[in-house]
């Protein structure tokens, strides 16, 4: 069993805090195991670790923490990739693969960003086309019955 200790932290179990939990980070474990784990080489609860770490080391690193964090959202998106892959037979790997690298290829380019932007603009077009045209013969109808009721106000009139 640990014994607890009621000594201050010393600089260098606040590196090997920091170092362990980032490194919790990066590979996509919790901060809890990252405590349990610094408790256990430090010979101080995981409580007090945890207490340790988000009173006064953590503020500290935060660029550290935000590189981690953003390894892991790549490495994550790495075994996404090569999941799919990796799925089902070798001709259907490689149709896979073709069409992930031809995603990646549009997605970064600036080519398939314009291209995707020139789709969206052509719609638009199309659909304002058909709106207008039915705009046309709306305004057509309203013509039509403003002159009958110009018609009607002059036989009304002459009537009179």
């Amino acid at each position: 069993m640990n014994a607890s200790r009621q000594d201050a932290w010393t600089e260098d179990e606040d590196i090997v805090l920091a170092e362990t939990v980032i490194r919790y980070i990066r590979e996509g474990k919790t901060q809890l195991e990252a405590f349990k784990d610094v408790a256990r080489q430090l010979s101080r609860t995981s409580a007090a670790c945890g207490f340790r770490w988000n009173a006064t080391i953590r503020k500290h690193y935060q660029h550290a923490i935000q590189l981690a964090k953003d390894e892991r959202k790549q490495q994550n998106r790495k075994d996404i990739y090569q999941g799919k892959i990796l799925e089902g037979n070798s001709k259907e790997t490689i149709q896979t693969a073709i069409s992930l690298l031809e995603q990646m290829k549009l997605s970064l380019s600036e080519e398939g960003k314009d291209r995707i932007l020139r789709e969206d603009q052509d719609k638009q077009v199309a659909d304002l086309k058909i709106e207008n045209e039915k705009l046309k013969k709306k305004l057509l109808r309203y013509e039509h019955a403003w002159e009958e009721m110009g018609k009607l106000w002059t036989w009304v009139n002459a009537e009179s």
